[in-house]
């Protein structure tokens, strides 16, 4: 069973708070994103608004009021 979600309705004060929602809320989801060290995949993409967020260390960033969180499939090609 394939489940797509558009967007998920989270309040969370940092991307790894954001992503530890995701882990409880949605674990099949969670599986997609991070690894099994918890880490965010490499395939996978996080922004803060319009902003590519790479290092893990970015993630205990502060979000503020109407920021929003991108999780996608990192697009390559040649």
């Amino acid at each position: 069973m394939t489940i797509k979600v558009r967007e998920l309705g989270v309040t969370a004060p940092t991307i790894a708070a954001t992503l530890n929602v995701i882990e409880e809320q949605y674990p099949l989801l969670y599986r997609n994103v991070c690894d099994e060290t918890g880490m965010v995949r490499r395939h996978i993409n996080v922004f803060i608004n319009k902003s590519l967020v790479r290092d893990p260390k970015e993630f205990s960033t502060q979000l503020s009021p109407g920021d929003v969180v991108t999780i996608m499939t990192a697009v390559s090609g040649g």
